[in-house]
């Protein structure tokens, strides 16, 4: 299991947003790029960003930030406004490993399937799910399609890896649906990178011990938590490694 420390860029700095919420934002660090430093310091090989600028315009608005994280070395996994093919290769040139598709992937079979054909595994769809519906645009409009109905046809496109967001817990700091999650576990035989909620050790240790029973819990994206000092990165990729 991997442990992907969360960096959210809005208007260039590092933040976090309670419930994907414009309105409640905390700023944690002014220089993205100085937080994917400690990170890396502390052992972590991948990093998760999102660009929040992107994710509610449509088009990433953050890469000059985005450029100098991926310029540390780390494998970066970006989400937020990649709604082109354009905006896609842009982000593999700027050294980005892994690109998430959000909302056009809801609204669009074709570009799913022609992204995964050109770029393969670099490709990962992410289904940000409230009360078990995917949400789009940034959170703010509702899909109407079921999380699990959605990863069923992800998989059919030849998507390899979901990154599954539980929006009624993401930042909240009251720990992981893991109901949610092992439901999605079970629909298909995708990877899983489970998102929203953890807030103490216990919660990685939960989803190791998930990750267990199920092979394809790829791993689990942390945020807040590190912000607030209420784990210890070191601890968590120890805990990840087994």
């Amino acid at each position: 299991m991997k442990i992907y420390p969360a960096i959210d860029i809005k208007g260039g700095r590092c933040v976090r947003l309670t419930q994907g919420r414009a309105d409640a934002e905390t700023i944690y660090a002014e220089n993205p790029a100085d937080v994917a430093r400690q990170f890396q310091a502390a052992g972590s090989e991948w990093i998760h960003v999102v660009d929040l600028d992107g994710a509610f315009t449509g088009e990433p608005t953050n890469l000059a930030a985005v450029q100098a994280i991926a310029a540390l070395g780390m494998k970066v996994q970006l989400g937020g406004g990649l709604r082109s093919r354009v905006a896609i290769e842009r982000a593999f040139g700027f050294g980005v490993s892994r690109a998430v598709i959000g909302t056009r992937a809801v609204d669009s079979d074709h570009f799913v399937g022609e992204m995964v054909q050109a770029f393969g595994e670099k490709i990962a769809v992410g289904l940000d799910a409230k009360n078990g519906t995917v949400a789009v645009k940034g959170w703010v409009e509702s899909s109407g399609m079921s999380a699990l109905e959605a990863a069923r046809r992800m998989e059919v496109l030849g998507v390899s890896t979901i990154i599954h967001t539980d929006i009624g817990t993401d930042g909240m700091m009251t720990g992981p649906n893991f109901q949610a999650q092992e439901a999605m576990l079970r629909a298909g035989k995708y990877r899983v990178i489970a998102s929203g909620g953890v807030s103490r050790r216990e919660d990685v240790l939960k989803l190791a011990e998930l990750a267990r029973r199920y092979a394809n819990l790829d791993g689990v994206i942390v945020g807040k938590a590190l912000y607030e000092q209420r784990v210890n990165l070191p601890d968590l990729l120890a805990i990840a490694r087994g």
